[in-house]
């Protein structure tokens, strides 16, 4: 099984391939490059093709593999069409996205993603962006914080919890992951470390515009796939998988969109999968990060 560089197992490794469908002479996108699970598994499954993985974090590029079919571009995905454009691949056969967080950017503190670790408050997917979560508290309105909180968190008591952090930031900035861990604690309802991580999770998806972030990916990735290519996505919460599985269907993300004049509705996409893949528990077992992945397969018409 491929294994990458303390990085993490990648999830659901074999529906992935399946799902790209990979063939010679393709060209194909890992958008979430990481590890390079995804990656040199798909470099193994077929000589004859050619790979760009997408990555904004810098600590990514100690992964990867000397291998000439691979081009390996700096930026975050939502850029997914200029520099497939400017790197000569469009169009392709293949896109793959792995969304959720990596093992090792969880398990390295300074990173600031988790409760488990006292590292500062920074949450950045890209280390050069200029907003961490300790600026993003600082400067945050109590609305768009309960806001926040609520949606990407599904915090039940989010204005109660907005409005406790920004009274202690007002006190004494929180700079600290244990500073956010200790004010969160202090009104948690249920499970407290299932309510953290939700606090956490809320927090990332804003400072690094994940929602944002993922339509901008999806529409230009049908815009860059070739009649018959393949979308594999994996997500990780219920909003990601939701904008996912509305764009696979309507082409759109928040509703049904209006018929045509011949009373139909557009299908930009033949659904592979119609309920997502899930891990089973042998894999769930030997990599508890499978638990919550859900994996949608689609192929643009």
């Amino acid at each position: 099984m491929t294994k990458s560089n303390g990085y993490h197992d990648p999830v659901l490794l074999q529906s992935c391939l399946e799902g790209l469908v990979l063939k010679p002479g393709g060209v194909y996108v890992d958008v979430t490059f990481g590890g390079g699970g995804h990656s040199k598994a798909i470099l193994e499954a077929e000589s004859d093709l050619d790979l760009v993985a997408f990555d904004q974090d810098p600590d990514a590029k100690q992964n990867i593999p000397e291998d000439s079919r691979l081009t390996f571009v700096p930026a975050n995905f939502r850029h997914l069409k200029r520099f497939l454009r400017l790197e000569g691949f469009v169009p392709v056969d293949g896109i793959l996205a792995d969304l959720g967080v990596s093992s090792y950017q969880i398990d390295t503190a300074e990173r600031g993603f988790s409760t488990r670790f006292d590292g500062p408050l920074d949450m950045r997917m890209d280390k050069s962006a200029s907003l961490s979560a300790s600026d993003y508290l600082a400067t945050v309105s109590q609305q768009e914080l309960q806001e926040v909180l609520s949606k990407y968190g599904d915090i039940r008591n989010a204005r109660t919890l907005s409005e406790k952090i920004l009274q202690e930031q007002s006190i004494s900035p929180l700079t600290q992951t244990q500073d956010l861990a200790r004010v969160a604690s202090s009104v948690s309802r249920g499970p407290e470390n299932k309510y953290l991580a939700k606090v956490f999770q809320a927090i990332r998806i804003a400072v690094n515009d994940e929602e944002e972030v993922l339509k901008d990916f999806l529409e230009q990735s049908l815009e860059v796939l070739k009649p018959g290519g393949r979308l594999v996505i994996m997500s990780y919460h219920s909003l990601e998988d939701r904008l996912v599985k509305n764009f696979f269907r309507w082409g759109s993300f928040d509703k049904e969109p209006e018929k045509d004049l011949y009373g139909n509705y557009p299908k930009p996409f033949k659904l592979i999968t119609r309920k997502p893949i899930v891990a089973d528990d042998e894999e769930i077992k030997r990599n508890p990060r499978a638990r919550s992945a859900k994996l949608r397969i689609a192929e643009k018409i």
